[in-house]
């Protein structure tokens, strides 16, 4: 499992949901659909229309991963924070039952406000 308690060392920037699609595809339920991805230098993260996969790419060849699976329904509370004039950078924090806070930090032109808006939707 991933460690959500540290700090990103890196920010995770908004990519094509097709680019990452090849790569949990055999994840996704049957009619599940990616609607937002984002990454870093090796790791990712997909939001779907039914959870949050987390992936944490491991070891030298990158050929180990850490699925991390975090469904919308297990979210108790969440906040978002936009990027301001001297922190560049956006956020997303979840609490999760069971589990507890989970950050995501995003590069400062990530649509942070979107993302707010899609796990809302999920969530409320």
């Amino acid at each position: 499992m991933i460690d959500f308690s540290n700090g990103a060392l890196f920010k995770l920037a908004q990519c094509d949901p097709a680019e990452i699609a090849p790569q949990v595809q055999q994840l996704l339920l049957d009619n599940e659909q990616i609607l937002v991805a984002a990454k870093t230098i090796r790791d990712f993260v997909v939001f779907t229309d039914k959870r949050i996969i987390a992936v944490n790419v491991q070891g030298m060849t990158g050929k180990k991963r850490d699925f991390t699976s975090l469904p919308y329904s297990k979210v108790q509370s969440f906040s978002v924070e936009t990027a301001g004039t001297f922190d560049l950078d956006a956020e997303l924090d979840l609490w999760f039952s069971g589990l507890g806070k989970v950050r995501f930090e995003f590069k400062g032109r990530f649509d942070i406000t979107y993302l707010g808006k899609l796990v809302a939707h999920h969530v409320l």
